[in-house]
C-alpha cells in the first residue's frame, strides 16, 4: 500500500464517484482505476461496489478506511517532524473549535502564545461539532476544542478544560415573566442550533429527561452571534453559553432568565489524535492549554477515551 493508493482510495470513498474524486486526487480516471484494483489485489479482497448510481465501499473498504486515514496521518506525521528537526520547515497546529469558543476563550491565550513563541505557526479553523470531529479524523487539524457529547472513539484523548454553564435569554424589551417549569416553557418558540450541535442536543435532552417533548423551533441559525441576535429582536427564546451572552446583557438586548429545572453546562474539551510519539510542538501546545485555560491543574486534569 503506498500513500498515494491510500489517497485515491479515501477519495473514492469522500465521492461515491469516480470522476470526481479523479479530480481531486490529480489523475485519468484510467489511472485511478488502475490504483483501486492495485490495491484490491494486495489486499485479496473487494473494496468497492459499482453500479450505475456510482461507486460504495465494502464491509472491507469501510475496515481499511479507518487504517488508511491512520497511516496518512502517521505518514504526515513523520514527513513533518523530520523536517522541523532538520530545520527545514517551522513547526505549525492546525486548531479546530467552535466560533464561541474561539472568541471568547482562545484568542487571548493564542494572542499570548504566538508573541512568546513566533516561530510557531498556528491556524484556526472554525466549523460545528460534527465537522470539528471529521477534520480530526481525516488529520486535516491537529486538535479541537469543542463540547464533550461524550461519545467514545478510542483513537483520540479528551481533556476536559472547564465547565460552560448555558443560560436561558429573552428579549430585553419582551417583559416576559420567568417560566415557572419545564412544562410552560415547552410551548414557547426556541431559536436553536441545528440538531447534531451540543447546544440543542442539552436542550432537547432535557425535556427528555422531564418525559417532555423539546419545545418548537422557530428558526435554526449556526452562529451562537446570530442567535442572540434574533432572541434579542423579539424571535424566541435562546439556550447559549453564558461566556458569549455577557455583553448583550450589558446593553440590555438581551435578559436572562432562570432556568426552571437542573442547570445546565456543557464540559469544554480538547481533543488530539493518540498517537505513540507524540510531536514535540503539539505536546507544547497541550500543556500550555492545560496550564492557561483551565481551571483545574494539570496533575489533576481527566484524561479519558472520547470521541
Amino acid at each position: 500500500m503506498t500513500p498515494r493508493q491510500l489517497k485515491t482510495f479515501l477519495a473514492v470513498i469522500r465521492h461515491g464517484n469516480l470522476t470526481r474524486a479523479a479530480v481531486e486526487v490529480n489523475l485519468a480516471q484510467s489511472s485511478l482505476s488502475d490504483h483501486i484494483q492495485a490495491l484490491e489485489e494486495e489486499m485479496g479482497v473487494e473494496l468497492f461496489l459499482r453500479s450505475r448510481q456510482g461507486v460504495a465501499p465494502t464491509p472491507a473498504g469501510m475496515a481499511l478506511k479507518a487504517y488508511a486515514e491512520e497511516i496518512l496521518a502517521l505518514n504526515d506525521e513523520a514527513q513533518t517532524a523530520a523536517r522541523v528537526v532538520a530545520g527545514i520547515s517551522e513547526a505549525s497546529i492546525t486548531l479546530g473549535t467552535l466560533e464561541t469558543i474561539a472568541a471568547e476563550r482562545l484568542a487571548p491565550w493564542l494572542s499570548r502564545l504566538r508573541r512568546q513563541n513566533p516561530d510557531l505557526g498556528l491556524k484556526l479553523k472554525v466549523g460545528g461539532s460534527g465537522e470539528l470531529h471529521a477534520k480530526l479524523q481525516n488529520g486535516s487539524v491537529d486538535i479541537v476544542f469543542t463540547f464533550d457529547r461524550g461519545q467514545q472513539d478510542e483513537r483520540f484523548v479528551t481533556r476536559r478544560i472547564a465547565s460552560e454553564p448555558l443560560v436561558l435569554i429573552a428579549a430585553g424589551s419582551s417583559q416576559i415573566p420567568p417560566p415557572e417549569s419545564l412544562a410552560a416553557l415547552r410551548t414557547a418558540p426556541f431559536i436553536a442550533t441545528a440538531a447534531g450541535c451540543i447546544y440543542r442536543h442539552l436542550l432537547d435532552t432535557a425535556f427528555a429527561e422531564a418525559d417532555l417533548a423539546a419545545p418548537a423551533v422557530a428558526a435554526e441559525a449556526d452562529s451562537i452571534a446570530t442567535i442572540i441576535r434574533l432572541v434579542a429582536s423579539g424571535a424566541g427564546y435562546g439556550l447559549v453559553p453564558s461566556l458569549a451572552v455577557g455583553p448583550s446583557i450589558a446593553r440590555g438586548d438581551v435578559v436572562e432568565l432562570p432556568w426552571p429545572g437542573r442547570a445546565l453546562a456543557a464540559s469544554l474539551v480538547m481533543m488530539w489524535r493518540r498517537r505513540r510519539v507524540q510531536p514535540p510542538h503539539i505536546a507544547f501546545l497541550l500543556q500550555s492549554a492545560s496550564e492557561n485555560l483551565s481551571p483545574i491543574r494539570p496533575a489533576d486534569a481527566r484524561l479519558r477515551h472520547a470521541g
